[in-house]
């Protein structure tokens, strides 16, 4: 598990590192121009063209970073220029002294570039000082480096892009590669800015932790899979969680057959399907290791509530009088708080009933895609857009619920503030019924949890987002991202799952 920060937060470290550790602000200048000449060299060597690199610079000590970076590969013999962008009467003391020893070392510097000479663009314009749109004569100077036919690479963040958002700020540099320094960003993250970074390797310049609280932003790993608890032995079909999903109106019987499969192959060791009449013959079919129950009655629901751990209504659910008075039921009569992951029409009939929130918690999780979102928060698609790690906690903090929104990068924010960003998945998951798969996904990690309970419900919902990415994954690597479909990632979600130790690699 790795940590992302805010560009705040960063600057904050950046300041202890310096005044309370002792460490020069140009001693991290030169490791962060160190670590970046590294990364470019890297990609370099195993290139066959006669390269000539031009360091893009601004006045701030993201400049300083790649005069410093220019230097150091015309010292290892690259045909390295530095071109200033920046006002040099502006420049930091840091920035300066930098310039003043590329001088020294006789390090060419260009005014007026001829772009298409170059092989590699080196961006080291703002860094994550950036504090509003690219406008003028920047804007312009960005579109010419994006026009330019060399490799591309950002010092620290893609200049432009917003480092706590991942929103562009008027237009921005997209790089190939991003060397971002002692923690990821946030908007190196979420998109847009995710696209705009390329590959993005975080170096390790010597900033760490600081006594203060640190922004609660995390980011999973392979590695987290492993956490997850080991069968027991004395395990049976029972003491590994029953799930009964509430999924499926007449005519969508898909949905529930994927949550509830998707539930199995996470590790659930009963699921039970309360679904329409006409869904029983092919979700029989389609799952013979479920239970179908299409009773109408609150009795029977009563029973099925008893003898649940963990709960999934919505999939396929429809909006009818029926489901609103199902789920109404639910919400009400789920005294025990057993853990819910409400998905799909549960939220559109949430964002209908407002009252409902009340009943809502901590035992909750809420997975919107965007639309959803929007509906549930009354806030515009764009407005989204602008911050989903802010929109995420304002509802978690509002219903106490675990919020999962489900994005290119999902972010799953608790109620107490912390957050969780996605990595893991591609675009072949954008089909019908992978979300669907999500909500049976992270049943399964909460029927995991039942009697070791090592995971709080955010990071069991989490870990549930990230082991969906990794199986989306698995399943592109067979079938590529355009042939996949919902079904292509139950076989991989026990693949994932089945992780810990038996595999070196996902």
């Amino acid at each position: 598990m790795k940590k992302a920060v805010s560009c705040s937060l960063m600057k904050k470290l950046d300041q202890n590192t310096i005044q309370k550790m002792g460490i020069p602000s140009l001693v991290l200048m030169e490791r962060a121009a160190v670590k970046t000449a590294e990364e470019i060299e890297k990609i370099l060597k195993n290139r066959k063209t006669e390269e000539k690199i031009l360091c893009v610079c601004g006045s701030g000590n993201n400049g300083g970073d790649g005069i410093a970076a220019a230097r150091i590969l015309f010292l290892h013999g690259y045909h390295s220029e530095i071109f200033l962008a920046g006002d040099p009467s502006h420049m930091t003391e840091e920035t300066k002294q930098q310039y003043r020893i590329a001088q020294n070392y006789q390090v060419p510097v260009v005014n007026n570039p001829e772009w298409q000479e170059y092989t590699t663009i080196v961006d080291a314009l703002f860094g994550v000082g950036l504090a509003r749109p690219v406008k003028g004569r920047y804007a312009d100077l960005i579109r010419d480096m994006n026009l330019a036919s060399g490799w591309k690479v950002s010092v620290d963040i893609p200049s432009g892009i917003n480092g706590d958002t991942g929103e562009v700020m008027g237009t921005a540099f997209s790089a190939d590669m991003t060397v971002t320094f002692a923690f990821r960003k946030a908007g190196l993250c979420l998109y847009p800015g995710r696209k705009f970074a390329g590959k993005t390797v975080t170096a390790d310049i010597g900033i760490y932790e600081a006594a203060e609280r640190m922004d609660p932003c995390y980011l999973l790993e392979d590695s987290d899979i492993k956490e997850l608890p080991k069968r027991s032995l004395e395990g049976n079909k029972g003491t590994f969680g029953k799930v009964l999903a509430v999924a499926g109106s007449s005519g969508m019987c898909g949905a529930a057959y994927f949550c509830a499969a998707a539930a199995v192959a996470a590790g659930a060791g009963m699921v039970k399907i309360l679904t329409e009449k006409d869904n029983r013959i092919p979700l029989q079919m389609l799952l013979p290791e479920a239970i179908i129950n299409c009773s109408e009655e609150p009795k029977e629901w009563e029973k099925d509530l008893d003898w649940c751990d963990v709960l999934i209504i919505g999939p396929g659910l429809g909006k009818s009088e029926r489901s609103r008075k199902i789920l109404s039921w639910f919400l009400e009569h789920n005294q025990e708080k057993r853990p819910v992951i409400l998905d799909a029409d549960g939220l559109n009939l949430l964002a209908e009933n407002p009252g409902w929130r009340k009943v809502l918690g901590k035992h909750t999780v809420l997975t919107p895609h965007m639309g959803e979102m929007s509906r549930l928060t009354g806030k515009t698609l764009p407005e989204l857009r602008k911050d989903r790690i802010s929109a995420s906690r304002e509802l978690a903090e509002e219903t106490g619920a675990v919020c999962v929104l489900k994005d290119a990068c999902t972010v799953t924010a608790s109620s107490d503030g912390t957050v969780w960003l996605n990595l893991s998945g591609n675009p072949g998951m954008a089909a019908a019924g992978s979300g669907d798969v999500l909500a049976g996904v992270l049943a399964g990690m909460f029927c995991a949890n039942l009697e070791n309970n090592l995971f709080k419900p955010d990071k069991a919902a989490a870990l549930g987002v990230y082991i969906h990415g990794r199986a989306g994954d698995l399943a592109a690597k067979t079938k590529g991202e355009y042939g996949m479909k919902a079904g292509d990632l139950l076989p991989a979600v026990s693949e994932v799952t089945g992780y810990g130790g038996r595999y070196e690699k996902i």
